[in-house]
């Protein structure tokens, strides 16, 4: 299993928010192109970013920080948060992003995924974030009424899912594991698991129910967990 360490980029700084409320942030480091290059050096094979300033309002607001961070690693980047047209996806690729994540788009406008999936493939995946089983959107700020489950098993087209249970993001207190095996066993593309991986045993929990990776944000800023750890387990 894959561990991708998260760096949340807000005004040009990597911060991480609990349960995704604005109004609680941490700011973590000033410079998030140092940040990304120490977890590639501690191991990491794959990093995962996301535009909060772009969740929350619409558009990307960070991708000269983006660029900064793929031309300085040697290791793939995934990045999600606010792309939401053919147009800002094309920007983000052209950027040398690995893999793009769709949100909010996926599920308002469906034929988007189909299209960009057609032109490109494993590069695009989709991003479910839930609560209560219900997948929310807009940075968060709205809650559907689409069930997680029903929603992943729509986005037939896409090879990654990236699974997201807010109430669990940012508050160390362990993954929803019973959320994320519904999601798992009820799709053939690889999901990756997000939202409070905090232990060793989150971990290898996360493992055993056959998530195909785990990324961890404040646990490895507040030292909860080491990444060498967690790649060791994973």
């Amino acid at each position: 299993m894959q561990i991708l360490p998260a760096i949340d980029l807000r005004g040009g700084k990597c911060v991480n928010l609990v349960q995704g409320i604005a109004s609680q942030e941490t700011v973590f480091s000033d410079t998030p192109v140092e940040m990304a290059l120490q977890w590639q050096v501690e191991g990491a094979e794959y990093l995962h970013l996301v535009d909060l300033d772009g969740a929350f309002q619409g558009e990307s607001a960070n991708l000269h920080i983006v660029g900064e961070i793929v031309s300085a690693l040697d290791i793939p980047v995934q990045l999600g948060g606010g792309i939401r047209s053919m147009e800002q996806l094309k920007a983000v690729l052209a950027l040398g992003v690995d893999r793009a994540i769709l949100g909010t788009v996926a599920l308002k406008q469906p034929s988007l995924v189909k299209q960009a999936c057609t032109e490109y493939g494993a590069r695009i995946a989709v991003g479910i974030d839930a609560k209560d089983g219900m997948v929310a959107t807009e940075g968060w700020l709205e809650v559907s009424q689409k069930s997680a489950v029903e929603f992943a098993q729509e986005m037939a087209e896409v090879q990654t899912i990236i699974y997201t249970d807010i109430k669990s993001d940012g508050m160390l207190k362990g993954p929803n594991v019973n959320a994320t095996a519904d999601i798992i066993d009820a799709v053939p593309a690889n999901v990756i698991a997000s939202g409070g991986v905090t232990s060793l045993a989150d971990v290898t929990t996360l493992k055993q129910i056959g998530a195909s990776g785990a990324i961890i944000g404040r646990a490895l800023y507040t030292g909860d967990l080491t990444l060498q750890d967690a790649i060791a387990a994973g």
